[in-house]
């Protein structure tokens, strides 16, 4: 059986091919009959998706993904998984890179490559702290997500709230009950 496995960061991930949709085509294009997906970074050991998929192979089954920083972003954890599908009897074809075999060569070509995988995450985390420690400086930096819903649109349907049920209100603002329970939670500890 051949499996497919894709991931992304983010649900919302979708630049340089690395869309769920993209991927799952590629692993279509390359045989796979069954595709596993996770939205789960790649950093994690535990992926939920990837951990089903690694219960259901056996001997003479085929991995199959598009790149190499799908199923690892590290060459100790991509090594490890990938030795221990090979050690199994089941074959990791990595499309951008080809079947991944266990000889000596194809042991230091995975680890280069996966130190290349590692470095570039590395980079990625660098420039992203780098980035806040920047905006930090900017006396209105807020973190976190900005607010969907400003003060005064938040007060004038606290102010609904008196005559008018969650319901009503929430149809009136478009502001969710939920959002609506956590202000006037808020607001009673004033």
């Amino acid at each position: 059986m051949i499996y497919g496995y894709a991931r992304v960061s983010t649900k919302g991930q979708a630049k340089d091919g690395n869309s769920l949709e993209a991927q799952e085509k590629a692993l279509r294009d390359a045989g796979a009959m069954e595709i596993y997906t996770d939205a789960f970074t790649g950093t994690k050991t535990h992926r939920p998706e990837l951990d089903k998929l690694l219960s259901v192979m056996v001997a003479g089954d085929t991995l199959v993904t598009t790149k190499l920083d799908r199923i690892a972003r590290s060459v100790s954890q991509g090594s490890d998984l990938i030795q221990s599908l090979l050690n199994k009897g089941i074959s990791v074809r990595i499309l951008n890179m080809g079947l991944m075999d266990n000889t000596p060569t194809g042991r230091l070509i995975r680890n280069v490559m996966l130190a290349f995988t590692e470095f570039e995450r590395d980079m990625i985390v660098e420039r992203t702290s780098e980035g806040k420690a920047i905006a930090k400086l900017d006396p209105d930096f807020r973190e976190g997500r900005p607010k969907k819903y400003s003060a005064a649109m938040v007060s004038h349907a606290m102010g609904l709230l008196k005559d008018h049920s969650y319901k009503q209100v929430v149809e009136m603002t478009g502001i969710s009950k939920s959002a609506l329970i956590r202000a006037k939670r808020t607001e009673g500890k004033d």
